[in-house]
């Protein structure tokens, strides 16, 4: 029911332009697009910054936007935000119909790897996949899938085949190529000898250095003889 989910009221836009955003952003506004409609066109609009965010963290995929007296299914398509400080600053969404099953992706989070035995036993978990390609009624499309890694063992690994998807959600990922998790065996750091061996070249470059002012000191006093042999000559 579309009471159920979250609802956002957007401005539709017709101001477009790399200084419009930014007067948009300036302003506690986000300038988006709502592709997919009817008509094969797009929608341009600005939403409120804070309601915006309020919307995102709070929703499931599915979010009803408002837009020209409009209620539009929608998903988030993309979302641009800022590389420092993190904020929005551009979002697209897709409208959907809600009785045709859509191709998305959904976030993979893993859950109990503190009590997983490999972890334990000094292993690493790793976890090289974040996403999952996924096809799905709108209405069904799952916030995110959550994976239980504590049973993992050393050198154990878990692929996408081990995982029961949610009702009416179809993995699209090859289920024995995708890896969801492995624990390894941490690699040691190799001892670094190097040190040693140039200590010991510095040792042996000041002897030699010593070694040749000594030779230097008894040349010059030779030389020092010879010439004081030929004054008293």
């Amino acid at each position: 029911m579309a009471s159920n989910r979250p609802t956002i009221d957007v401005e539709k836009r017709e101001e477009f332009g790399s200084r419009t955003s930014r007067r948009l952003r300036k302003s506690g506004r986000v300038p988006g697009v709502v592709y997919g409609g009817s008509d094969g066109g797009c929608i341009n609009f600005s939403a409120d910054a804070r309601e915006l965010r309020r919307v995102l963290v709070g929703a499931g995929a599915l979010i009803d936007l408002k837009v020209a007296g409009e209620t539009k299914p929608v998903i988030v398509k993309d979302t641009q935000q800022h590389p420092v400080r993190g904020e929005l600053l551009h979002i697209d969404f897709l409208e959907v119909r809600l009785d045709e099953k859509i191709q998305t992706t959904v976030p993979l989070h893993a859950e109990g790897g503190e009590e997983a035995p490999g972890v334990k036993e000094g292993g690493v978990l790793e976890l090289p996949t974040h996403v999952l390609n996924i096809e799905a009624l709108p209405t069904e499309i799952p916030e995110a899938i959550t994976v239980d890694v504590s049973g993992l063992g050393m050198t154990e690994t878990m692929h996408l085949s081990a995982l029961t998807p949610p009702s009416g959600v179809t993995f699209l990922d090859d289920p024995e190529e995708t890896i969801i998790a492995t624990i390894v065996i941490p690699t040691e750091e190799p001892e670094e000898p190097e040190l040693e061996e140039e200590t010991e070249v510095v040792g042996e470059g000041e002897e030699g250095a010593e070694g040749e002012g000594e030779a230097d000191g008894e040349g010059e006093g030779g030389d020092a003889a010879e010439a004081e042999s030929s004054d008293e000559s």
